[in-house]
């Protein structure tokens, strides 16, 4: 969550320095919004599972991993979406 948010910290920052229209604010704001709450609900649903399932159980893990795996897909959407606003913006400064 800590490198989720900081990410976040630094996108909204590159998004002030680059200028970036309000159609691509929203879009930063929406996918930096839906990476923190996938992580969110990521972290609810390893605590819920740590403790209807304390020891070591093969359902609990794939829970977890698919959950996991959630974050994840979520993260690289907004990988690509920062790519697609900020990537012309930064090539036009060269």
């Amino acid at each position: 969550m800590r490198f989720h948010c900081w990410s976040a910290l630094a996108v909204i920052l590159a998004a002030i320095l680059l200028r970036i229209s309000a159609l691509e604010w929203v879009a930063i704001i929406f996918v930096t919004a839906m990476v923190l709450a996938f992580e969110m609900l990521n972290t609810a649903f390893e605590a819920l599972v740590n403790k209807v399932s304390p020891q070591i159980n093969p359902l609990a893990k794939y829970v977890k991993d698919v959950a996991a795996g959630a974050v994840l897909i979520m993260a690289i959407a907004a990988a690509a979406t920062g790519l697609i606003v900020f990537l012309p913006k930064i090539i036009a400064l060269f």
